[in-house]
């Protein structure tokens, strides 16, 4: 594989592949060590050194870290085509923001089928004309850029600051944006700085939720519930309702046999399952009714649904059982495993034999599954 070959070259030895799928270990140019402790994944181009701690989220940045040559920096630029990373200048090297050179203009109808991939794209997001004209939607058939929209931002004087370029045909870089820093008030012309104002994900999320949006430097909020309830057209307001409410997790739930949430549930349901992802569906249409219907509702402690990939839980010897990892230590009726417990690239969903350091409630260190065993 090219990507493999070129890290050996820049890393100067061999990579060890891994079980986990694009996961390989090469020698950490950062510390000296009897084992391979530089993890990288080649697909997403994240890296880390177990020992030093180093770690960047794509290779540009371990590339300058090891001091590559000019040359290794062009082939690994030239390879990011295929993989889901690219490449982000430093300030030094930024240049004045332009647009494509292929750029055209969605408002322009053509019978391309990029145009029509492109516009049938849009439309499927929420996204109208009128928004198409506002924010200078286009789209690019050929260059760098190609079969891709792009979604320009301005600054509050009307100068271009940055651009965004979304794949349209599920390629395996799903954006190349414009090659200069992200600390930037994305749509800062468009921006009301009297009114409230939303963060969103992404682009088109704030595009077709019609509230102000800022990204970069300032914080960013993400809302799986607003972002999933878009998909599953679900009206703005309600959207934007879920947005703002705590996430519910529905690993644990229970309802009477006899109770009437049971069809208001399912009503929100075939709604998310229409348009929206099957992952998660039945998670959404439960907030819809939470939140949205106002359904009775008990709330259940943090221990009848832990999720262990948030927080792990303290093991209490004496008792032999799990609990809580702050006072009062209270006992955890259901793990959760959600996003799994990996170690050594195996999961604990999968692998009985897993076993990591569990702290005690009194301070030591025991070695469990958090499995249940029956």
């Amino acid at each position: 594989m090219k990507i493999v070959n070129l890290l050996n070259r820049v890393l100067k030895s061999q990579g060890q592949e891994l079980t986990k799928e694009n996961e390989y270990m090469w020698w950490s140019p950062f510390v000296n060590h009897h084992k391979p402790k530089l993890q990288v994944n080649i697909k997403n181009g994240k890296w880390h050194c177990w020992v030093s701690g180093q770690g960047g989220h794509n290779l540009f940045q371990l590339f300058k870290k090891v001091k590559a040559t000019k040359k290794q920096y062009q082939e690994l630029n030239e390879l990011s085509d295929n993989f889901s990373f690219e490449y982000v200048p430093t300030k030094q090297e930024n240049k004045e923001v332009k647009l494509p050179d292929e750029y055209k203009p969605m408002w322009t109808k053509s019978n391309s089928p990029t145009y029509k991939h492109a516009l049938k794209y849009l439309k499927s997001r929420g996204v109208s004309e009128d928004d198409m004209i506002k924010y200078s939607i286009g789209y690019c058939e050929d260059g760098l850029y190609s079969n891709r929209i792009i979604i320009p931002s301005y600054d509050d004087e009307g100068k271009l600051n940055f651009f965004i370029g979304r794949d349209i045909f599920d390629s395996k870089l799903k954006y190349r944006n414009s090659p200069t820093p992200k600390d930037i008030i994305g749509f800062d012309l468009f921006v009301n700085w009297e009114e409230p104002i939303l963060l969103v994900e992404g682009a088109l999320d704030a595009i077709t939720s019609k509230v102000n949006w800022i990204f970069g430097k300032l914080a960013l909020v993400k809302s799986q519930n607003f972002k999933h309830a878009v998909k599953s057209k679900i009206s703005y307001d309600k959207a934007r309702k879920l947005a703002f409410a705590p996430h519910i997790n529905i690993g644990v739930f229970s309802l009477e046999k006899e109770s009437t949430i049971w069809k208001v549930w399912q009503g929100n349901l075939i709604q998310t399952l229409k348009s929206g992802d099957i992952f998660g569906s039945e998670q959404l249409a439960m907030n819809i009714s939470v939140y949205i219907d106002n359904v009775v509702t008990e709330f259940l402690p943090l221990n009848c649904n832990w999720i262990t990939s948030n927080l792990l839980p303290k093991f209490d010897e004496e008792n032999n059982t799990f609990v809580e990892p702050y006072l009062p230590n209270n006992k955890i009726g259901i793990m959760h495993l959600a996003a799994g417990i990996w170690k050594d690239n195996k999961d604990m969903r999968l692998n009985k034999e897993i076993e990591i350091d569990i702290q005690t409630v009194h301070g030591k260190s025991v070695n469990k599954s958090l499995r249940f065993n029956n």
